[in-house]
């Protein structure tokens, strides 16, 4: 990992991310949407919720994100801050996007940085039987709602143009199911 005290202060550490080689070890410093569109390998973090009935929680995208606006995707995401581990972006993003306090989701898997991917190397998250409520952060996400498989099953396949390409590729693989 970068040494944080070799991290100007003047960087913006909430809009940067850390460039990571293919085994994941971190290579350099950027903006967050110059590595974008450099399409240039760096971290992700993704966090499924399901409540104690086995549907998982899905968030509307706000109309105004630069990437798939208005959307249904999964339950929350987001890039790891400079410095900071993919457990405490985890925990950031279920709290700030969510208004959740999850004392330790568990870790599902990673996935490598690929074009499917977005080149992002993603480590997934899972929050089981949750019942806390949820509120979703009205500049991140427009609304919340919990889908029961068949209901999952049925907006992939009448109402994809709907979804977010990594909803669909989660669905696809099978990663979209609470255990």
């Amino acid at each position: 990992m970068i040494n944080s005290k070799n991290i100007p202060s003047s960087l913006d550490r909430a809009n940067s991310v850390e460039i990571v080689d293919d085994d994941n070890r971190p290579l350099a410093v950027l903006p967050k949407d110059l590595a974008h569109r450099q399409l240039l390998k760096h971290r992700s973090v993704q966090v499924l919720i399901f409540d104690p009935e086995k549907k998982i929680y899905l968030q509307k995208r706000n109309k105004d994100k630069r990437f798939f606006p208005g959307r249904w995707d999964i339950s929350a995401r987001t890039h790891p801050h400079v410095g900071e581990s993919s457990m405490d972006a985890a925990l950031r993003v279920l709290h700030d996007e969510l208004q959740l306090d999850i004392e330790s989701p568990q870790p599902l898997r990673t996935l490598p940085a690929c074009a499917e991917t977005g080149y992002e190397h993603v480590t997934m998250f899972a929050v089981t039987k949750n019942t806390q409520p949820i509120v979703p952060n009205l500049n991140e996400a427009s609304e919340g709602y919990y889908f029961s498989p068949e209901e999952l099953n049925c907006l992939i396949k009448e109402f994809r143009e709907l979804l977010t390409p990594n909803l669909v590729i989660l669905w696809e693989t099978g990663m979209l199911t609470s255990s």
